[in-house]
Parts: structure tokens; sequence; C-alpha cells
């Protein structure tokens, strides 16, 4: 028997799917993948490349992120403000058209939090100190607390199909 490592996310999908007491992971996959214990999966045939590509491209994002949050630029960032803005920037160069759905309906009650240039961000309140998010056509506010920068990176995450639990660890680190 081997040991492989998945996602929580994944973890609790396929745990989700226990029929009874003491069904093995194994037991449970080869259900879903309606394969039966004598069947060789050796005769699968294997998943095509556009099967693939969403899996492949998922892992890639999240290898990127990591490595943004391991290297030295973002460990030398002091401010929370710092961090949030690479962190942005990061995510718009996986997936902009993602990214730019996404911000394209966040906003505060009283505020737009992204938007295409600076003085649409001044118009919607006085004290945004909205900045450019580099490599990237947008402007984000800046004025608000840590918990939102983190909200607001949250919620890209989500939308973008990250695990609840990288979600977690990336805005832990703003």
């Amino acid at each position: 028997m081997k040991t492989i490592e998945v996602d929580e996310d994944l973890y609790r999908y396929i745990a989700s799917h226990t029929q009874h007491i003491g069904e093995s992971a194994s037991d449970i996959l080869r259900r879903m993948l309606k394969f039966n214990a004598e069947q060789p999966v050796q005769n699968v045939q294997p998943l095509s490349a556009v099967e693939k590509a969403p899996v492949a491209r998922q892992r890639d994002s999240v290898r990127v992120i990591r490595e943004l949050l391991l290297s030295d630029d973002y460990s030398d960032k002091k401010k929370s403000v710092e961090r949030f803005m690479l962190i942005l920037s990061t995510l718009y160069s996986l997936n902009s058209e993602s990214f730019s759905q996404t911000t394209d309906t966040m906003h505060g009650r009283t505020r737009v939090y992204f938007a295409g240039d600076g003085q649409t961000l001044l118009a919607s309140g006085k004290q945004t100190k909205p900045r450019h998010i580099p490599g990237t056509p947008f402007w984000v506010i800046t004025n608000t607390n840590t918990d939102r920068k983190r909200n607001m990176v949250e919620q890209i995450m989500q939308d973008m199909k990250f695990s609840a639990n990288f979600i977690d660890k990336v805005c832990g680190t703003i």
C-alpha cells in the first residue's frame, strides 16, 4: 500500500462519500471511480491532456504563491499593505480574468475597493489612499485595516478555486 498526500478539501470530499464505518479511502475511491476489486487499475485509460490541465494549472498556481511567500522580497516587507500588494499582483498574474471578474463586484457599503484608476477610488472616499497594483491595470484602496485586506485576498482566492486551507495560510501572512 502506498501513501499519497491530498489537499484538505479533497480529503473532506472523499470522506464525505463514506458509506459505512471503517470504509477505507481506497474503497471509497474505487466505488467513486467505478473500479471493482478484481479490475486491474493499469487497464484503465489515462486522463487526456485536456482533463489533466486544470489540476496541473492549480498546482502551478499554488507553487507560485508558495514561492512568493518564501521569497526574500516578500519576507523583507514589514508593512501589511506591501505584502497585500505583492499578493494581489501575483494573483492577477496567475489568472487575470478571474481576478478582474471578482474585483469588479468587490466593494464596501460606500467605497469601491478596486478600479482602473486612482481617481475613481478617491471619488468613493477621501481617505482611500489608492495605490496601483504592480503589473496590473488595477488600483486598490489601501486605507483599510489588515482584516479587510485579508478579506479581499480571501474572496479573490476563493473565486480562483484555491483550497480553504491554503487561503487561510496566505491570508495569515498579510
